[in-house]
């Protein structure tokens, strides 16, 4: 026994307006990040994990990747490996700078400064891996036929 979903042109095209904003909003983010590396560089270079050498050229190639998924994200090109590379990035900053900041501080300002960096590259880059795994052809949410779309939600409907 299947089930038959009622898939209508407005869903399709509300669905893209939607992800498309929530897209846009996550690259003015990053945008907004990537340019605060290169505004503030010496504010930033006491995160990289002493084990890097280079110390500010992180912080300018992190910057810059930054800015670039933002482009990545607004002109709709490169979108699924973008995502993946800034998840990753991300998820790199999660192990190795905020988790041994909230470890092995003792100061509850700093820790409590610590969790919240933790949260929230820990969300932005669950974000970009959802917007990655939604990603057709390096193309995030490409406008499709209504038919294509009915296909796929009665084969992902239909029991095993």
């Amino acid at each position: 026994m299947g089930v038959t979903l009622v898939y209508t042109k407005s869903m399709v095209m509300n669905q893209h307006v939607i992800s498309r904003f929530a897209i846009y909003t996550l690259a003015i983010v990053m945008a907004y990040f990537g340019i605060r590396h290169f505004l503030y560089p010496y504010d930033l270079v006491v995160k990289v994990p002493e084990f890097l050498p280079g110390g500010v050229v992180w912080v300018y190639l992190t910057g810059a990747a930054f800015i670039l998924t933002a482009v990545s994200f607004l002109i709709n090109l490169w979108v699924r490996t973008s995502a993946y590379l800034l998840a990753i990035l991300l998820f790199s900053f999660v192990f190795t700078i905020h988790l041994p900041n909230y470890l092995e501080t003792a100061d509850k300002a700093y820790q409590t400064m610590a969790l919240t960096n933790l949260l929230k590259d820990a969300a932005l880059a669950a974000f970009a891996l959802y917007i990655a795994s939604n990603a057709r052809h390096q193309r995030i949410l490409e406008e499709t036929d209504v038919k294509e779309e009915r296909r796929e939600m009665q084969i992902n409907a239909e029991p095993a």
